[in-house]
């Protein structure tokens, strides 16, 4: 299956609920790699690199989020994988 690369806005309830945290831990169990990060308007960005197949899932996550989030909208931009990660992090 062919490797992409995802940018995603999460916007909702999303930011003091751990969305961080338990996105770099779903993708950490997805083998993905990445970034996630606040944004100063309220939202959650991420940046992730696996296969497409998995990175979906990663998508379909992220609209439920964890369990205090209250996610309003997804938007996802799928680039070209760029090997530039070796893990997911988290950051500040």
């Amino acid at each position: 299956m062919a490797r992409a690369r995802i940018h995603c806005f999460i916007s909702g309830r999303v930011q003091g609920v751990a969305y961080r945290a338990y996105t770099q831990r779903e993708a950490t169990q997805l083998g993905l790699t990445g970034w996630v990060r606040n944004c100063p308007d309220g939202r959650v960005e991420l940046v992730a690199e696996g296969e497409q197949g998995t990175l979906q899932q990663l998508v379909l996550w992220c609209h439920q989020g964890p369990p205090a989030a209250i996610v309003t909208d997804v938007e996802t931009q799928w680039e070209s994988d760029t090997g530039t990660y070796l893990a997911f992090d988290i950051r500040r």
